[in-house]
């Protein structure tokens, strides 16, 4: 039987969006290898039919690499990269500890970075594979507060269109996915009293910030919807995109 390369490779998956992805490319009778610090487990462990988790910090280097290694070795080669893992801290611009900086950029930047020069070269091997990364509109407009995690967003993004570019003539296509505010524990974790999701919808106009046109939050689906359109076939002449689901928030900026 030949190897099977239709892996898909999901980090931060215990968890928002990321749990979402997995369950959703599972459906679809794919082979999800599914990669978060906080597993529960010091290898491999089957708790959905078609998902494997691995347990590694995206942080780590080293970690990664041998995670990968692993997953194509026991699961077969991966032909989708979903970046999902990330950290928000949050804190004046001027203001935020080394560490709260440092951390925000060890994985929502470093660990992209990680994932994806682990994975890409296998499949520029093969010549055919898919990486799709959660950014964030936060990367697009300023966000008070926010400086360290919509700098690392940013930075993202403009790191996967040059991804796109370089893999292009490998038949790899890499694109962002970019929510507003969206249903997940890191939304829910910034609303300190009242009617924190009102409030999201409405706006704040004393801190510059707009509402939604759409007047709902997101659900993790909408965005999942989003990564799985990217890594099908129907966008197969997509690539360097950034693709933002946020119901209009940042008016199309």
């Amino acid at each position: 039987m030949a190897p099977r390369h239709d892996v898909a490779l999901v980090t931060g998956a215990a968890g928002g969006i990321g749990t979402g992805v997995v369950r959703a490319l599972a459906a679809q009778g794919r082979p999800v290898a599914a990669l978060d610090l906080t597993t529960g487990a010091d290898g491999p462990a089957h708790d959905e039919p078609g998902i494997t988790r691995y347990r590694a910090d995206v942080a780590d280097s080293a970690g990664v690499a041998a995670v990968v290694e692993r997953v194509e070795r026991e699961l077969g080669g991966i032909g989708l990269l979903v970046n999902a893992a990330g950290v928000l801290r949050t804190g004046a611009a001027v203001e935020m500890s080394d560490e709260d900086w440092r951390a925000t950029f060890a994985v929502n930047l470093d660990g992209v970075f990680h994932t994806t020069r682990a994975v890409a070269p296998r499949m520029v091997r093969r010549r055919a594979g898919v990486i799709v990364t959660v950014g964030s509109n936060a990367g697009r407009v300023p966000r008070m507060r926010m400086a360290a995690y919509g700098a690392a967003k940013a930075a993202v993004a403009s790191y996967t269109r040059t991804l796109g570019l370089e893999l292009a003539e490998h038949g790899i296509r890499c694109n962002v996915v970019s929510p507003g505010s969206t249903d997940t524990p890191m939304l829910r974790a910034l609303w300190t009293g009242g009617d924190g999701r009102r409030a999201v919808i409405d706006g704040a106009p004393d801190q510059y910030r707009l509402g939604i046109p759409l007047r709902r939050i997101a659900e993790p689906r909408d965005v999942v919807e989003a990564v799985l359109f990217l890594a099908s076939e129907r966008a197969r002449h997509i690539t360097m995109q950034d693709l933002c689901v946020d119901g209009g928030a940042i008016l199309g900026t």
